[in-house]
């Protein structure tokens, strides 16, 4: 990454005027237009003094889906796609800056809890007991100890999903490792992450009936420098492999889930992104 921040930043300046990057949820989205207003009046993005949800003001969001149900949600942190049939996320989107990496709220202490922001039936701490499956975070807890409200919101039942142990505590989490070093390395980093359902109907779990994924995505684009991007694909289940094994492109994981990324980049920039992938880069 070897553009200077005064050329990424007009980069950035310039999405943020041609797009809509907030407020394109089907519901809820009068408070998601009303925090970008606010962005466009002149808060400093991270500044959570002013503003508790700054940190989302410039996140790269996926275009609005139209073939699933979906409730867009802004919490200090990210902003969560939800689809109310699933009961689980489409997506999680986040922007992770290096000085986002660390901090001292700590997951100690802070418990799982349901969304009251969404109806019922919606998932409950109930509906994973005994499941075989771990409350598996989307954007995760070690993202987010730089605010205290951020750290609460990370626990919300609509950032998990069931997901396998072994994944979550091995590749899911050194993939999470990865990405916070990225953050440290380029400066920042953009980060969608969601289940993938192979099938309309599988395995649920609770009397809530919370979908099980098939496997989770994870996608992560850096605006510093030579714009880049990246996609990986973990399968729910047992097993270890190389990072990069499921390493693949975003076109691809587009593909798999239907979403379209990063929709607010300009054309040839998201096209660049998302077409290929180079493992080199990233190491």
């Amino acid at each position: 990454c070897h553009w200077s921040s005064r050329h990424h930043e007009a980069l950035m300046s310039g999405i943020r005027a041609s797009k809509d990057i907030i407020g394109n949820s089907s519901d809820g989205n009068e408070a998601s237009q009303n925090r970008q207003g606010d962005n466009q009046a002149g808060v400093p993005a991270g500044n959570a003094q002013s503003d508790p949800n700054a940190a989302t003001h410039d996140l790269l969001l996926p275009a609005k889906l139209n073939d699933r149900p979906e409730q867009q949600l802004v919490r200090a942190g990210y902003v969560v796609s939800y689809n109310s049939a699933m009961r689980d996320p489409n997506w999680v989107a986040w922007h992770l800056t290096a000085d986002h990496t660390t901090g001292p709220y700590k997951r100690q202490g802070v418990k799982f809890h349901e969304d009251e922001d969404v109806d019922n039936p919606r998932a409950t701490d109930v509906d994973y007991r005994g499941s075989g499956y771990d409350r598996g975070h989307l954007c995760p807890s070690a993202d987010n100890k730089w605010s205290e409200q951020a750290q609460q919101d990370c626990f919300l039942l609509t950032n998990m999903c069931p997901q396998s142990h072994n994944l979550n505590s091995g590749d899911w989490n050194d993939l999470e490792d990865r990405c916070r070093k990225w953050a440290d390395e380029y400066g920042d980093i953009y980060i969608v992450s969601g289940p993938v359902f192979k099938n309309a109907k599988g395995r649920s779990i609770g009397k809530n009936k919370v979908r099980v994924p098939d496997g989770f995505f994870k996608v992560v684009v850096c605006m510093r420098g030579t714009p880049k991007g990246i996609g990986f694909y973990c399968p729910n289940e047992d097993g270890h492999r190389d990072l990069f094994a499921y390493a693949t492109s975003i076109d691809e994981i587009e593909r798999l889930t239907g979403i379209d990324f990063f929709a607010s980049l300009p054309n040839q920039t998201e096209q660049a992104v998302e077409k290929t992938y180079n493992a080199n880069d990233w190491n």
